[in-house]
């Protein structure tokens, strides 16, 4: 598989990242041992950069990694965790704690949950509103110090954040959604990357499976699926998001491709520093997804996609208002 190294001071990973949430939890019902299945696959096929979260169903998520990666060697993969979302007994999210004292004691976990003595890219899920960002990578640098990570990311933070986050400590990757129907990224971000080395580990390419072509109006009925509490997902939001979804699947027929193939493909073709992140839960996904990295892309393919998916096509925001209240990547730039 192709390699892209994520920013001038990042590692280089493979082409494609696996996202594991999904396997633990939010997508509704998952199976332990086909996630676990599914990653040996992702590895087999050479896929390095796993991709989870401490907070992915209180941990288990972590220690599901950790099993499925107790044979496999050290060096030969990458991990990515996400840290700060607070969570209660109830499965509840209750704010974000990104203070220095806070990110030892979370990263001491992790440590433990996967078995690990270092995490190579550890970044804080969202930004903290009461915590100075400089404040919290520069707990992060202590920690790259000692050796416990490797890199620093970010995640859903804007412009004026990173450029701030980067003065303290070098930014190795920003984990941001960005697919044909959400590209917010493109409004300063990607450029503000572009500058400063940062590279992007995209989550969401398929829209959460909205424009995957397995999506319908009847999916997600049975047991919990986030999904169906989201804007994009429905009422009349959903309606349009699936004709968009229908315009991909005609496009992806001409192509000779799956409509999940040429999302991912679109937006592994938007720079070589960027890394798509598939959240394939089962070996059937992940091997559709792989196809991906066979799907050339012509001018025209993505001029028909342009003319299709122009910015701000979708309907409905990405997350609920009170979701979206909390993304400092949806404010505008100052600088």
């Amino acid at each position: 598989m192709e390699q892209r190294k994520l920013g001038s001071t990042g590692p280089t990973v493979s082409s494609l990242g696996l996202g594991c949430m999904g396997m633990s939890e939010v997508y509704g019902p998952a199976d332990r041992g086909e996630g676990i299945a599914t990653i040996h696959a992702a590895l087999d096929a050479g896929i390095t950069l796993l991709d989870t979260g401490d907070f992915y169903a209180m941990g288990h998520n972590e220690m599901l990694v950790r099993e499925a990666l107790k044979d496999v060697a050290r060096e030969k993969v990458q991990i990515s965790v996400k840290f700060g979302a607070l969570r209660g007994p109830a499965g509840e999210f209750a704010g974000i704690d990104s203070r220095p004292a806070a990110t030892r004691n979370f990263l001491a976990y992790s440590l433990q949950r996967l078995g690990t003595d270092y995490i190579d890219i550890y970044r804080p899920a969202r930004l903290d509103p009461n915590v100075p960002i400089e404040e919290t990578v520069g707990g992060l640098a202590e920690m790259v110090k000692a050796g416990y990570i490797r890199h620093i990311g970010l995640s859903e933070v804007g412009s004026d954040t990173i450029r701030r986050a980067h003065a303290v400590h070098p930014i190795a990757d920003l984990q941001i959604e960005y697919s044909l129907i959400e590209r917010g990224i493109e409004r300063d971000i990607l450029k503000t990357c572009r500058e400063l080395g940062i590279g992007i580990t995209a989550y969401g390419v398929l829209a959460r499976g909205l424009i995957s072509g397995h999506w319908s109006k009847d999916s997600g009925k049975t047991g919990k699926d986030y999904r169906l509490m989201s804007p994009r997902f429905q009422g009349a939001n959903l309606d349009a998001n699936l004709a968009l979804a229908e315009q991909l699947r005609a496009i992806a027929g001409e192509i000779g491709a799956t409509p999940a193939q040429v999302a991912i493909a679109w937006v592994a073709a938007q720079g070589k520093e960027i890394v798509p992140l598939v959240g394939a839960r089962t070996r059937n996904r992940l091997t559709e997804a792989l196809g991906a990295t066979k799907v050339a892309l012509t001018p025209v393919h993505l001029a028909a996609l342009a003319k299709a998916f122009p910015p701000d096509v979708a309907s409905g925001t990405r997350y609920t208002a009170e979701q979206m209240a909390h993304l400092d990547s949806e404010k505008p730039a100052t600088a």
